[in-house]
């Protein structure tokens, strides 16, 4: 506590301000302004240029037309055949298009399941009054039969049994054909057709199969994973690495689709989830601070001075060595046992033990702490927001625009969670569970520090920010109300660009150099997460 009144007492806010601005450039020559015009054409971007649109439950049936019209025209494709493409492809038209383009039109036929050529003889099969099917043996009349793409022909009642059986195995998207190591994909207005003549409600649910499959296995269109369900998907453009905010307000990373946390990759983030939801250093105690019964293996604690303790089975053992006994000993020692011989390596693990869980203890107490802030704030939007409310009733010239207030407020927010973030981030970017043979001691010692300073620089203009917005500025006079505005702004700015620099250090110097595929991040936005548009 000392020295948190030591830095919040270290001179006046001016000569805080001029320090500040002497170690960055960035807040000597802005203008409020300038922050302003920045968040304005921020939003005109979301409306107009987003690279990710949300998809509603009435817009879900466009946004796959759009797709197949894509792969119909460039190919020219019958509908069904497109969405046999794009299945086996998981709705990648690009890759669809590569596929065709460096392979050519039979190869890509031959390996989705499509006839690279409809059979010249179909019409000619329905010529003979009568056909006998080849999976029931049956003599029945053409007119009762069907004949797919891929020449084969059998009777109505035997294909739709097939298709019913393929529909309730959850198989709809790719119902291939009967017969014996076809793998041509039957056409769906045939599956159609056939099932809804025995079971329209079943036929409804292969059309639903085939609909919603364009968000189950489509790897650019995934559900928003709000609770409960808002009924949204969310689609981007591209395969870049992100995290977006769907319509309905929730923030979520679009490749584990938990909530948005970055600068944690997503590994990172579900070993530490994991490791908070299973209290594993609760265990990690008790292995510390207890020893096993050798004969019911409960764990049992020490409460006295004697080292020949007793289980509640009864069960005698030493609690030096953890080895069962007898219950008589003298002064000294446990009546026939010793066990005094040294051994490395159990000193060793108790102590390995105790440094791992002090080293959780601190990350997670002080990501905690960021996230009960987290909370607390949340309030501080609604207490914001009355503010804005009695200056805006004051129509004093200095309060017609307050737009610094939310910017502000957002600013704290993002800052905020970053942070917080940032603790399990260094918990394992430090540690030796996932980069145990990627850095040397000395190498890992100077990125923890290098790391740790951006880190304090980023927490301690979040808590300057956050002591400013707490301020009772709304009963404040013309200049004192300008004053505050123009410390919130710059103070904005300059959380922002410390936001940049730990992104920057986390991205170039601490996990650039390793090369992991499985630790990337989502690049950092000013301006928060890229927010999904309607899909027209």
């Amino acid at each position: 506590m000392e020295e948190e009144e030591d830095y919040y007492d270290s001179g006046s806010d001016d000569e805080y301000y001029d320090k500040v601005y002497d170690e960055n450039d960035a807040g000597l020559d802005y203008d409020p302004e300038d922050q302003e015009t920045d968040y304005e054409t921020y939003a005109s971007l979301v409306t107009k240029g987003s690279s990710c649109k949300v998809i509603r439950q009435e817009s879900l049936l466009a946004a796959q037309k759009e797709d197949l019209q894509r792969v119909m025209e460039l190919l020219s494709l019958r509908e069904h055949h497109a969405r046999t493409l794009l299945i086996h492809y998981r709705w990648n038209v690009d890759r669809v298009f590569t596929e065709f383009a460096e392979r050519g039109e039979e190869w890509l036929y031959k390996t989705t399941g499509l006839p690279v050529k409809s059979s010249q003889n179909l019409d000619n099969s329905m010529s003979t009054p009568e056909i006998t099917c080849e999976i029931c043996f049956d003599e029945v009349p053409s007119r009762d039969s069907t004949v797919m793409e891929c020449g084969h022909h059998f009777c109505n009642n035997c294909w739709t049994e097939h298709f019913i059986v393929k529909i309730n195995e959850g198989q709809s998207r790719r119902i291939t054909c009967m017969a014996h190591k076809c793998y041509a994909i039957c056409d769906e207005e045939i599956v159609r057709n056939l099932v809804s003549l025995r079971d329209p409600d079943l036929a409804e649910k292969f059309d639903r199969f085939l609909l919603e499959s364009y968000i189950d296995d489509n790897t650019r269109v995934k559900w928003c994973p709000s609770i409960p369900h808002c009924g949204n998907a969310i689609r981007v453009d591209d395969d870049e690495y992100r995290e977006v905010e769907c319509a309905c307000g929730i923030e979520f990373c679009f490749s584990c689709t938990s909530e948005a946390h970055s600068p944690c990759s997503c590994l990172m983030w579900e070993s530490w989830s994991k490791k908070c939801e299973d209290e594993s250093e609760t265990v990690n105690w008790i292995s510390t601070n207890t020893k096993s019964c050798p004969k019911c293996h409960k764990p049992v604690e020490k409460d006295g001075g004697c080292n020949l303790v007793r289980c509640v089975c009864k069960q005698p053992f030493c609690w030096l060595c953890g080895e069962a006994t007898g219950l008589d000993h003298t002064w000294t020692s446990i009546a026939g046992h010793t066990c005094g011989s040294y051994k490395e390596d159990e000193k060793d693990k108790v102590e390995k033990a105790r440094q791992q869980l002090f080293r959780y203890t601190h990350y997670f107490n002080r990501y905690k702490a960021h996230r009960d802030s987290l909370k607390l704030e949340t309030d501080l939007k609604n207490r914001l927001q009355e503010k804005i409310v009695i200056l805006e009733d004051k129509k004093d010239p200095t309060s017609v625009d307050l737009s610094w207030v939310t910017n502000g407020f957002n600013r704290l927010f993002r800052s905020r969670k970053i942070i917080s973030y940032s603790y399990p981030f260094a918990y394992y970017m430090f540690g030796d569970i996932l980069f145990k043979d990627g850095m040397t001691k000395r190498q890992r010692e100077l990125k923890q520090s290098l790391f740790e300073e951006q880190q304090q620089q980023l927490e301690a203009m979040t808590e300057r920010l956050s002591l400013f917005l707490e301020e009772p500025f709304s009963s404040y006079s013309g200049d004192q109300l300008s004053e505050i505005r123009y410390k919130i702004v710059n103070l904005s700015r300059v959380t922002d660009d410390y936001c940049k620099r730990l992104y920057d250090c986390i991205e170039n110097d601490l996990l650039g150099p390793l090369q992991h595929v499985t630790q990337i991040i989502a690049p950092y936005r000013s301006n928060g997460l890229e927010k999904a548009s309607e899909l027209n």
